[in-house]
């Protein structure tokens, strides 16, 4: 597609079907969606007792979308009465391919051509390989440091000099990587009970590799990633260091798409979202995030969780798709995904992602496809502060696609003291709401 085509921001903000997503570095980037029907619906405050709402299902993505505490944690306690109760469905954005959706339709027995098809309309199918440099976000200590593993090497970005590390120090447990003076890294290497010893300075920034995938040590334990590990600054000649792994596209992809949906689905299934995780790949690739990576490996990108998370299935799946990628005028596209769209897909300015019936996602399997969700006073009032105890919610406008109107794109919140109107998508992070299409109940 062309460079000057308008591209949705790239915060995916979803979760994999069914289980809790990564924390999400950094504050939302929301995108308001299309202005539409001004419904101008009053949702009132009910002034009654309901019953409380169940806790929030795994993976509903409160915790990964930032939530406010008091919110996420309270709610559904039933020690509070409940002020609001809403009805919504899908979970996620709702562009492009829905997973649960694909699942839906390859039980139905569609074959993955196909459902990329209709998730991706006016596309063809092209081929895509490559590497790819992966932000490691979870490594925040500003280290790279690995557990000891064979044929760890060592090499310098900028000189080429190369180490090879466990023939230097075969006893050593751990190695680390750090900043020092100059831009240059240090290579340390620790003895089982033992201190971190120096053993060489390198010219610049320095990428670790071996005949096996690397044991990483983050600040959350330890997990495997194939390729390379670099030790590179976020920015020119800057002193924090992050850690990037640097592997091929389809190695990538395997640790990508079995941490986006169930290894137990329809082969078809599975196939469609390797197409789609790695047409996200190469389209993040031609716009990276920053100098030092293209992509990062939580839900504001794809979950990717390295060699780790690797499964036969979705091995199998990335094998029979091979390279194959959704283009439009021979550039990859913008494959986003999201859980589900609740039975319409969400468009856009793009071409390829457009308003459309979807009755793949309606399927009985489907658990996102419908929900429903409680909030109190307290909570209510935590989500929107300086405006008093929440009198009533005013849905100014929604998109016009679909029950009730369709998504919410502009909402009022009325409290005792002042009031906010601000975006469907606002007010569903706010909430921690799985989607914006939602009434009351």
């Amino acid at each position: 597609m062309s460079r000057k085509s308008p591209r949705p921001v790239r915060t995916r903000l979803n979760s994999r079907p069914g289980s809790r997503p990564a924390p999400r570095p950094g504050a939302p980037r929301l995108r308001a969606a299309a202005a539409g029907l001004a419904a101008c619906l009053v949702v009132g405050l009910a002034p009654g007792s309901l019953p409380a709402a169940s806790a929030a299902d795994p993976g509903s993505g409160t915790s990964a979308e930032g939530v406010p505490a008091g919110v996420a944690a309270g709610r559904g306690d039933g020690r509070a009465t409940v002020k609001l109760r809403l009805q919504g469905r899908g979970y996620g954005h709702g562009r492009g391919l829905s997973q649960w959706g694909a699942q839906g339709a390859a039980v139905q027995g569609e074959s993955w051509r196909s459902i990329v098809r209709f998730y991706y309309p006016r596309t063809k199918l092209g081929s895509i390989g490559g590497k790819v440099s992966v932000w490691i976000s979870g490594d925040s200590d500003r280290n790279t440091v690995v557990r000891t593993v064979r044929g760890l090497t060592a090499r310098s970005l900028s000189s080429g000099r190369t180490i090879a590390l466990t023939g230097k120090r075969p006893n050593a447990v751990a190695w680390r990587l750090r900043w020092a003076k100059g831009g240059s890294t240090e290579v340390a290497y620790r003895l089982r009970g033992g201190q971190w010893t120096r053993l060489r300075l390198l010219p610049g920034e320095v990428e670790l590799s071996a005949r096996k995938p690397i044991p990483l040590v983050t600040p959350g334990g330890t997990t495997r990633y194939r390729g390379t590990l670099r030790s590179t600054a976020e920015n020119e000649g800057g002193r924090r260091r992050v850690t990037v792994n640097v592997l091929p596209l389809e190695k990538y992809l395997r640790g990508v798409v079995p941490s986006e949906v169930y290894t137990s689905w329809d082969a078809d299934a599975i196939r469609a979202q390797a197409v789609a995780a790695r047409t996200y790949a190469a389209f993040e690739r031609s716009e990276p995030l920053s100098r030092a990576y293209q992509i990062c490996d939580t839900t504001q990108c794809q979950v990717y969780g390295g060699a780790d998370a690797e499964h036969p299935a979705t091995d199998a799946a990335i094998k029979a798709t091979g390279k194959v990628a959704v283009v439009r005028g021979g550039e990859p596209i913008f494959a986003q995904f999201s859980a589900s769209n609740g039975g319409w897909t969400q468009g856009s300015s793009l071409p390829y992602q457009v308003d459309q019936r979807d009755p793949w996602d309606r399927w009985s399997g489907n658990p996102y496809n419908s929900w429903e969700v409680s909030f109190t006073g307290p909570e209510l009032r935590s989500a929107f502060p300086g405006i008093g105890a929440i009198k009533r919610v005013k849905i100014l406008a929604r998109d016009g696609n679909g029950a009730w109107g369709g998504r919410v794109t502009s909402v009022r919140v009325v409290g005792g003291t002042g009031s906010r109107t601000m975006t469907g998508d606002d007010f569903r992070y706010l909430l921690g709401m799985r989607s914006t299409w939602f009434r009351k109940i």
